[in-house]
């Protein structure tokens, strides 16, 4: 299947690095003009580069701290009016923070929150006028698979990403009859930044591949392997096409069968 996202904009947070760059690449190697957020400005500008160097369209980057709500609406009406519309939104800033629960300040709580529910909640409810008036848009909130199944120890991530993904659902019902489709990605054990910088910090002289395939046994995950990011963005590129028209409302396991809940 070829996907063609030619002609459509797409706005992706914590586009910097990660799963974020790699929605990024993918989204603009298929025809769509892309802006990326992230803080690091340093960081943004390499991501942005790697982006252009497979992209037919435009390619921006807003630096943006998240978790301010009036730094968030004003990214989002920079990246409106730089692509004139923004049909595609994909909220993917965040990062894993999991402590045992009463290690957990009422600070961290509302720092986990205001990044990774709050900025969605933003970003969607400056999304949706646009994407109902034109009767076309496309909202993918990634999250993760402990947002299905829990785990001991897993807050306060879990938490936000199960309010995540009660968000998605809620506004598909309410996008639904606009041609708005609104899907959430769960995310596993996939290749990334932070497991990068784990990996550097263990101290462990074993190689990344061996580091991420120790990961891997030990949670036992059905394929055998942990995930590249170029298949997380496969996935998100289908559902952000015309090709995914009659999907809404539901979340996709992107974690080699790791996940315990369908």
């Amino acid at each position: 299947m070829i996907i063609s996202l030619k002609g459509r904009s797409a706005l992706i947070t914590g586009g910097s690095e990660g799963l974020g760059k790699a929605m990024a690449i993918r989204f603009a190697a298929s025809g769509a003009d892309v802006v990326i957020l992230a803080r690091k400005t340093e960081q943004l500008t390499k991501a942005r580069t790697e982006i252009e160097a497979v992209s037919t369209g435009k390619v921006y980057d807003i630096s943006c701290d998240l978790m301010d709500g009036t730094e968030t609406l004003k990214a989002f009406s920079d990246a409106e009016t730089t692509l004139g519309s923004i049909d595609i939104l994909v909220n993917n800033a965040g990062t894993s923070r999991a402590k045992k629960f009463e290690n957990i300040t009422d600070d961290e709580w509302q720092d986990d929150l205001d990044l990774k529910l709050m900025a969605a909640i933003r970003l969607c409810r400056a999304a949706l006028p646009g994407m109902k008036q034109r009767k076309w848009g496309r909202i993918i909130n990634v999250l993760n698979i402990g947002a299905k199944a829990p785990r001991a120890a897993g807050a306060p991530t879990v938490v936000s990403r199960a309010a995540g993904l009660a968000l998605t659902k809620v506004l598909a019902g309410d996008a639904a009859p606009f041609n708005v489709l609104v899907n959430a990605l769960m995310v596993g054990l996939i290749k990334s930044g932070q497991w990068e910088r784990a990996h550097s910090e263990s101290g462990k002289k074993v190689s990344y591949e061996e580091f991420v395939q120790r990961m891997a046994d030990d949670r036992k995950i059905p394929l055998g392997r942990i995930g590249e990011t170029e298949e997380f963005a496969n996935i998100a590129c289908f559902l952000a096409s015309e090709q995914a028209s009659f999907i809404t409302g539901t979340s996709i396991n992107v974690d080699g069968g790791a996940s315990p809940i369908v």
